[in-house]
């Protein structure tokens, strides 16, 4: 998949700076790719595009193809004449530019969204009609938004049983929410016009996205409703059987309780994997690269009774291992597809990544155990691997240089062949920073990729998220000075000097 060495930085469109609460697809986004370009960077990865949970997370969506609307960019409406200067200003946030304000975005930018429907002729909704029958995913996903609309946003299951049964709903009031879904339709067509802008302008620049695929899907969502039997729910009480998560590991003690419902895999192998074939699909035409998050549970799965309290009462289950994967390559061949293989696991997925030949990943900070000789150890790396300074689930490196121990801080700091006692030192300069990003850039690794907040030095307070916390996750934002104040030229020289640029 990847013909040569390169290096990436991880940035989620959320987190840069706009005048609207979130960052947006606007000025800010090409912004960006130039100042990748210039520091010669081949790739940007992003987070999940898809609309964001009660808690902001896009890893437990309405959908699997949907887009997070909150990304549109209200410029972009001005400037298809279906808003006016005036009525933007009501989407300017006046609060902190460091943090994302995601229900400020919701309210205002859902209300000029509505405003700028309003407005559309009928060559606009005319492109809006191809693009649902390019998308098949779109015409369920408007009704599932609209009936959610008109019911409080209350979750599916809460619904009347006319509307609550997917089947039920077609036969008996499809004609019913077909102007209310017309809304949500235009609003998925904006997003991914926009998107497409920023998308070739990258490429153009020669940045290729990295995209990320969260393995599950949120019980409230319109891939649930829709596929009820494609997951293990138990059909009369309309409640998931088993839930999903991951055992006591890295990130904690109790493991994570996600909550997810779980794939009747019998189901879909019988469907010849359909419903998994669209959505890798849809993401391919999304990003360059995908990235599939927690890709271990396609080889076997932690699986949770439902009414658990913690993850520790589950058990491992096998998933669809290569039977998915063969039809994957049959549609799609050499997909590229970089495999999460982080966490617990056995040779069932290291078997698994050998067959799909999928780059699996490596982390740094996981590496730094003075008792073991790790896999993320960077001269453990193979070729065909991706090498994280840090992902969205890790903590900063200067947070992690603060919040370890003693004994694994000099381990790490002995490794990299760091010198002298200012190794608490941040910012942009960081001089133990850079000494862990110059090891993972010189890594045999044909990627690596840096968080945005690595490149600056941050703390633990501009980390991303903490796995199995739920609140205040995902709010980190950022600046234009503050992506002006990095120091292009280190960039330049380690991505030249490591043959990356």
């Amino acid at each position: 998949m990847f013909k040569q060495r390169g290096a990436g930085v991880l940035m989620h469109i959320s987190s840069l700076p706009s005048e609207y609460g979130v960052g947006v697809f606007g000025k800010e986004c090409f912004d960006f790719v130039d100042k990748l370009a210039e520091m010669k960077f081949s790739y940007w990865q992003v987070l999940p595009f898809n609309p964001i949970d009660d808690a902001n997370s896009p890893y437990c969506s309405a959908s699997a193809f949907a887009g997070n609307i909150l990304f549109i960019d209200p410029k972009g409406l001005v400037e298809m004449g279906l808003c006016t200067e005036d009525e933007i200003k009501s989407n300017v946030y006046d609060g902190s530019p460091y943090t994302a304000d995601f229900d400020f975005a919701k309210k205002a930018r859902l209300s000029l969204l509505k405003k700028a429907f309003s407005r559309i002729d009928a060559e606009f909704a005319q492109k809006v009609k191809d693009f649902e029958s390019e998308n098949k995913w779109l015409t369920q996903f408007s009704y599932f938004m609209a009936i959610k609309e008109a019911n409080d946003f209350k979750a599916w299951w809460e619904w009347d049983e006319d509307f609550a049964r997917f089947d039920l709903f077609k036969r008996r009031h499809r004609h019913d929410y077909a102007e209310r879904s017309a809304f949500w339709k235009f609003s998925q067509y904006v997003f991914f016009m926009q998107w497409q802008k920023v998308k070739d302008y990258a490429n153009s620049k020669g940045i290729k996205i990295i995209g990320d695929m969260p393995i599950y899907v949120a019980m409230d969502s319109v891939d649930v409703w829709s596929n009820l039997p494609m997951f293990l729910i138990d059909d009369k009480k309309l409640a998931p059987e088993k839930v999903a998560g991951v055992p006591p590991d890295y990130f904690s003690e109790d493991g994570q309780l996600w909550g997810n419902p779980i794939y009747n895999w019998e189901a879909m192998e019988k469907d010849g994997y359909k419903w998994w074939l669209e959505r890798i699909g849809n993401a391919l035409n999304t990003y360059d690269v995908v990235r599939i998050d927690h890709f271990r549970a396609f080889a076997s799965y932690w699986e949770i009774p439902a009414d658990s309290e913690t993850a520790k009462t589950g058990e491992w289950k096998d998933g669809p291992g290569m039977k998915l994967f063969k039809k994957v390559f049959r549609k799609f061949p050499d997909a590229p597809i970089i495999a999460e293989d982080l966490g617990v696991f056995g040779e069932d997925v290291v078997k698994l990544l050998e067959d799909t030949n999928f780059p699996g990943m490596k982390v740094v900070q996981f590496g730094f155990d003075p008792g073991s000789d790790s896999s993320h150890m960077p001269h453990n790396a193979q070729k065909n691997s991706v090498n994280y300074v840090g992902t969205h689930d890790n903590n900063t490196l200067l947070g992690w240089l603060w919040e370890a121990s003693e004994e694994e801080r000099r381990f790490a700091l002995d490794y990299v062949g760091f010198e002298g006692d200012n190794w608490g030192d941040g910012g942009y300069y960081s001089k133990s920073c850079r000494k862990i990003i110059e090891t993972v850039w010189r890594s045999a690794s044909d990627t690596a990729i840096i968080a945005f907040q690595d490149m600056c030095g941050f703390g633990s307070d501009a980390r991303m998220n903490i796995p199995g916390v739920p609140e205040k996750n995902w709010r980190f934002r950022t600046t234009k000075e503050t992506i002006n104040n990095i120091d292009k030229n280190y960039f330049i020289k380690i991505n030249s000097l490591f043959r990356r640029g």
